[in-house]
């Protein structure tokens, strides 16, 4: 027995996930009469994690709200910033987003990263006792009902993962405080303190430090130091207003 039918569009940046027939405004879809928007949208493809407003006929609904025969519904994008009520703003980046994790951590942003694949339930479990919000690239983690918060990171460029993570959800950017390896707080070291953990190389060559307060790894700046430095300019630059 065929349910109401109703009329749904996506925004833009959500096409990407729902199938092509349904990428280029409003068509037509039979529902069963019974099944929430929530679950309407999530069924097509589309993460509640990336939905923003749900609009039935002009007027904002809830993802509870059963639709009903004729009506129109407009399905909106995330606005940008994102605001995470309830707790300080952190994320949890799955296994495949290590690149991501350690600019957002040389950026001062609070990103906890699992460098093995703990599997979706763990994460999403992970991200509700520590009330993270979790970033992926991983549709099905997305749909998780444990979660606290989510979000799709939509590209696979390194790039453009960090400008559309700052740009979504603006962190507050401390740079230079946290440890790239493991997220903790970073402070000023005395190079007599750490000596005994650099090569001589090192030890001849420089004379400022910094050490993790966690994993007590040393910081100087190295080889690496321009391209960093890089980083962190194009996002202060562009960012650098964001978050509090």
């Amino acid at each position: 027995m065929s349910g109401p039918e109703i009329h749904i569009s996506f925004a833009p940046e959500l096409r990407l996930f729902v199938p092509a027939e349904r990428r280029e405004g409003r068509t037509p879809l039979v529902t069963d009469g019974s099944s929430s928007l929530g679950h309407v949208v999530e069924s097509l493809g589309v993460p509640l994690t990336e939905a923003g407003r749900l609009l039935v006929d002009g007027d904002r609904v809830e993802t509870a709200y059963v639709p009903s025969e004729g009506e129109h519904v407009s399905v909106m994008g995330v606005e940008r910033p994102q605001r995470v009520p309830g707790a300080p703003l952190r994320f949890l980046l799955d296994v495949h987003l290590g690149t991501l994790a350690r600019r957002l951590r040389l950026l001062g942003v609070d990103a906890a990263y699992e460098s093995e694949d703990l599997g979706d339930a763990a994460l999403a479990a992970l991200s509700a006792r520590e009330r993270r919000v979790i970033l992926s690239r991983d549709r099905g983690l997305l749909r998780r009902r444990e979660l606290w918060s989510g979000a799709y990171v939509y590209s696979d460029r390194p790039d453009d993962q960090l400008r559309d993570v700052l740009q979504r959800f603006a962190p507050a950017l401390e740079p230079w405080t946290r440890c790239t390896a493991c997220n903790g707080r970073l402070s000023n070291a005395d190079k007599a303190a750490v000596e005994h953990r650099l090569e001589q190389g090192t030890q001849r060559s420089y004379d400022v430090f910094a050490q993790c307060t966690a994993c007590e790894r040393v910081y100087w700046r190295g080889a690496h130091h321009a391209r960093l430095q890089s980083i962190v300019e194009g996002a202060l630059r562009e960012f650098g207003g964001a978050g509090g």
